[in-house]
């Protein structure tokens, strides 16, 4: 089963990924959102996560602390793997009926995956990376989410190089510089290099 009119967006943690799916969505384009999916499946999922990491991840509410078990994930790559065994065949299951749907329509839709050159299993020829520099990345994990410089450093190792999502992606657009200009960027890919369906 290939998905014939899904372009997968991508890019490294603080790349702009979300800036561009937004822009996306004012545009009129559909937007599967991995990460939202994602919440859900963790909450769904609730008892089996704290079977493996314990309840020292839940907050006051009951309610897992995502940042807690980022921590946690994010410094030991065997929890990591393990997070990704009981979450990602949910997650991929999700999008790919979302995206089911959306092929029906015909028409080119984005599907938000931040570790789909990571995974490689997606049905989707198509993909747009977001790219930026490692400094910013830093600079807008610590303005965004709090990091530390080593917090945000743990993330960052944890996914493939940029250089090598490069190498894979389709298309790849800079985000070094203002909103302005990655909108420039995006609406250029919109109407010269959107794959033609």
């Amino acid at each position: 089963m290939s998905l014939k009119y899904a372009i997968a967006l991508s890019g490294g943690i603080g790349s702009g990924k979300s800036t561009v799916a937004s822009l996306l969505r004012l545009y009129g384009y559909q937007v599967i959102c991995a990460d939202s999916i994602a919440h859900k499946v963790l909450e769904e999922n609730k008892d089996s996560v704290i079977a493996v990491f314990g309840e020292e991840i839940l907050d006051n509410q009951g309610r897992i602390n995502r940042k807690k078990l980022g921590g946690i994930v994010f410094s030991n790559t065997n929890l990591l793997k393990r997070l990704e065994e009981i979450l990602h065949p949910k997650i991929k299951a999700e999008i790919l009926e979302e995206a089911q749907r959306e092929e029906q329509k015909k028409i080119p839709y984005f599907v938000d995956i931040p570790l789909f050159f990571e995974q490689g299993d997606y049905p989707i020829v198509n993909s747009l990376l977001i790219s930026t520099t490692q400094e910013l990345q830093i600079e807008r994990l610590k303005k965004r989410n709090g990091f530390s410089k080593k917090e945000a450093l743990s993330r960052i190792n944890a996914q493939m190089p940029l250089e090598q999502k490069y190498k894979m992606a389709s298309y790849v657009i800079d985000n070094c510089g203002s909103l302005e200009s990655l909108q420039q960027e995006l609406e250029y890919y919109l109407q010269q290099h959107l794959p033609k369906f």
